[in-house]
């Protein structure tokens, strides 16, 4: 029987692991042929580790966006092997780019001054021997994402394909998606780390950068990923945990809050009923109650048309929050 005759291409599982030397994304429906350096690098614990981390942060505990920083990891790979499959150089670093995300992704950025992109650097620096037994340059691959344009950068206020990988994946796990992504991928055009399009096209991916700032904003985020980010700071009062907990697994430090006497009780009820948690503004007379929480950037890049990033419409920027974005989660009393 021929798979790919009924359209679900020639292999049966989308595996994480490049076990046959091929990889195929469910979400883009691109399939192509791992580079020795993906393959090894797809064993390697720095990238193995994105596994266990989720996308979403803690929004784990009250949404469907489940999947992993490697899933997302994958699927850059992916939309670089699609518009520049020649590229061996940024094929690794967008399977490397999120290495430095601490547990819970984003979550706990700027606690005790960590840093995911420091740590990231730090990270693939350190696969400076593997990559050099493949042939490649550590520079290199650091400067394809922090250095001028490139497949993964572009001009400013433009979509590249990083924020497009999140908005789509984001956007199916919220039920926001209008088509299929490789219909909308078939689409798109890549010019200088950019991504092109018609007006259409470009309309439906502002919607989706724009229900992905609305989802930022709402309860499911901001209590999840806030009460997460209250019960780390307590853990980080004695001042020498931050560089162990920047190298956990979600499930590490899920299990050291459920241990800790100090932040047991309250984890515990995070994961059971989150739903007793509250999300107050911070003027609130309650809010010396809780954790300040904030959001200080939303991602709001759109695609380009005639060369131009479309931008978003009067009615949408009338809807979208002030930043800093100010609130406070109460934990149950």
């Amino acid at each position: 029987m021929d798979l790919r005759s009924n359209g679900i291409g020639a292999r049966s599982v989308a595996g994480i692991l490049g076990r046959d030397d091929w990889y195929r994304d469910p979400l883009w429906g691109v399939e192509f042929r791992l580079l020795p350096v993906e393959r090894r690098l797809l064993r390697s614990w720095e990238v193995r580790r994105l596994q266990f981390i989720a996308h979403a942060g803690g929004a784990v505990v009250t949404t469907h966006q489940t999947y992993s920083r490697l899933e997302h990891s994958l699927g850059l790979l992916s939309l670089v092997v699609h518009f520049a499959p020649d590229d061996e150089v940024a094929r690794v670093a967008a399977l490397l780019h999120d290495i430095g995300h601490l547990p819970f992704s984003h979550t706990f950025e700027g606690l005790a001054g960590l840093n995911h992109h420091e740590l990231g650097r730090q990270r693939v620096r350190g696969l400076a021997s593997l990559l050099g037994e493949h042939g490649m340059d550590v520079a290199a691959v650091l400067r394809v994402e922090a250095g001028g344009v490139s497949v993964l950068r572009g001009l400013s206020g433009a979509l590249k394909l990083d924020h497009l990988e999140s908005f789509v994946r984001s956007g199916r796990a919220h039920a926001r998606l209008a088509e299929s992504p490789p219909d909308t991928l078939a689409k798109l055009r890549l010019v200088d780390g950019a991504v092109h399009t018609d007006r259409a096209t470009a309309s439906y991916l502002a919607e989706l950068a724009f229900g992905e700032a609305l989802y930022l904003c709402s309860w499911e985020n901001a209590v999840a990923n806030g009460a997460l980010r209250g019960l780390v700071s307590v853990l980080l009062d004695d001042g020498e945990r931050a560089a162990d907990i920047a190298s956990m697994t979600d499930d590490e430090l899920w299990a050291l809050l459920l241990a800790d006497p100090r932040t047991s009780d309250l984890a515990r009820h995070l994961r059971r009923d989150p739903l007793g948690w509250k999300l107050l503004d911070d003027g609130h007379p309650d809010a010396s109650l809780g954790w300040a929480y904030q959001l200080k950037r939303l991602y709001l890049d759109t695609a380009c048309v005639d060369g131009v990033p479309l931008g978003f419409t009067a009615e949408q920027l009338a809807e979208l929050p002030e930043l800093p974005w100010r609130r406070v989660v109460i934990p149950p009393h």
